[in-house]
């Protein structure tokens, strides 16, 4: 289709080579999201509204928007929302970019309902450990209709942002801290299941990651000093908030997750799996408490 000056299909195409020039990986992609957003519309819909004259405004503010995308800003931050699992979430460079791995856990509980429903009949009651956005927690209210979920994260702006989310979604049976850990929850607090993508990279793996994560995602999320001293205190802290027979899932670096999984059994932890995401990495660990009857 030969586009018109000043049409939608002209924009993309010039935004789309604009993008290629910059080295930015999936340019037309990621053009069309940025467009679609700003337009308001799905964007499989931007190929039946090629002819459509875009306004100045439109044009100017697309235009910004490309720019921010050819300095390796992600496309997540621009729009201000990421969709995540069966829902949509609101993003800033507060929190994470909810990944399609982090996805996969929470689908790894949304498959264990049933068997969830038996071993814990009275409710769940969930909390999601650094929970940046909220994306874990908030998806699992809403897909297993738990008791209560708690949302911490050390960052008091990540929690606004999850605060954002679960207004959203009109969520009430959600509770929020800001805490290093446990440290600021209520001493009597214990949960079923807990859920954790916690920061998991090495410092010395930073010249290893690409700019568009390295430049613009907040790094208390990402990187940790020394691997096996936080991931100590993040099972200690997991392990006195669990009730008897209670799950901790936990996505983690799979380099790493051998030596975890022994550092967590040395701790008490007990029916360890480490669990495949769908590259066929050893991406999540799987801990139980003993149960009151196996005590």
């Amino acid at each position: 289709m030969a586009e018109q000056p000043g049409t939608l299909l002209y924009y993309l195409k010039r935004s789309t080579e604009f993008l290629e020039k910059k080295e930015i990986p999936n340019p037309r992609v990621d053009a069309e999201w940025i467009l679609a957003d700003l337009l308001n519309l799905p964007r499989i819909k931007l190929y039946s509204q090629f002819e459509m004259p875009l306004s100045q405004k439109e044009i100017d503010l697309y235009r910004e928007r490309i720019v921010e995308r050819s300095k390796r800003k992600p496309v997540a931050y621009i729009t201000g929302k990421k969709g995540f699992h069966q829902f949509e979430y609101l993003v800033s460079e507060n929190v994470l970019i909810p990944r399609p791995e982090t996805e996969e856990l929470v689908d790894y509980l949304y498959k264990q309902r049933e068997t969830l429903a038996n071993e814990f009949p009275n409710g769940l009651e969930i909390w999601d450990l650094c929970s940046g956005s909220g994306c874990i927690g908030l998806s699992l209210s809403l897909l297993l209709k738990p008791n209560l979920v708690v949302l911490s994260d050390i960052s008091e702006k990540a929690i606004e942002t999850s605060k954002s989310n679960a207004e959203k979604y009109n969520l009430t049976n959600v509770k929020f801290y800001v805490s290093s850990l446990d440290k600021t929850l209520p001493s009597e607090m214990q949960f079923d299941v807990i859920v954790s993508n916690p920061p998991y990279i090495p410092e010395s793996e930073k010249k290893d990651i690409m700019p568009d994560v390295l430049d613009y995602e907040p790094h208390l999320a990402l990187f940790v000093s020394d691997i096996v001293s936080f991931h100590r205190d993040l099972f200690n802290s997991v392990k006195q908030r669990l009730k008897p027979g209670g799950w901790f899932l936990m996505e983690t670096h799979p380099n790493y997750i051998q030596e975890l999984e022994t550092l967590a059994v040395s701790l008490g932890f007990v029916s360890t799996n480490r669990i495949l995401d769908s590259s066929k990495k050893e991406r999540f660990l799987f801990l139980k408490t003993e149960s009151k009857s196996e005590s």
